[in-house]
């Protein structure tokens, strides 16, 4: 009996830590509640973000286009897009971990809406509705250097700490 208690405690114990981890990874990255077939939650609400940054429109992925980065699941219009992202995924990340920027320049992660984005200088920024993209645009480089220092702050703070 000691011997199946301690290995259930083992098991138990390795199962806290990765939930753990895998929470810890959540919170630098706005995704979509559960999990996809590939075992990871959904970001940038399922929009192929090569695609978005190379037209400035939010394009749907498929999941059979589907890859795994940092513990995030991304969709892609195509094989193609897919491959891109591999090769260089830094270069098509949305900004901020998926947050709305405007939200971390003042410290806080709200929900990134893909429907209310911007491609500037080849990046990619999303906000959380439609009169927050209106404030973003009043004020771009000061809300992008803001939301920049702030990120480096709050990048593994959980949401509720905010």
């Amino acid at each position: 009996m000691f011997r199946t208690l301690t290995l259930a405690t083992i098991i138990a114990g390795a199962a806290a830590l990765s939930f753990t981890s895998q929470a810890m990874a959540a919170d630098e990255y706005n995704v979509s509640t559960g999990i996809t077939a590939a075992g990871a939650p959904l970001g940038l609400h399922g929009v192929d973000p090569v695609a978005f940054i190379a037209s400035g429109d939010p394009i749907e992925g498929v999941a059979a286009h589907t890859v795994v980065h940092d513990g995030v699941a991304y969709r892609f219009a195509s094989e193609a897009n897919l491959k891109t992202f591999k090769a260089a995924p830094a270069e098509y990340l949305p900004q901020n971990g998926g947050f709305c920027t405007f939200g971390v320049s003042v410290g806080k992660k709200f929900d990134g809406d893909p429907d209310y984005a911007a491609v500037i200088d080849n990046k990619l920024y999303v906000f959380l509705n439609a009169d927050i993209f209106e404030a973003f645009n009043k004020d771009r480089a000061g809300t992008i250097s803001k939301a920049a220092t702030q990120w480096t702050d709050i990048r593994s703070t959980p949401v509720e700490e905010l």
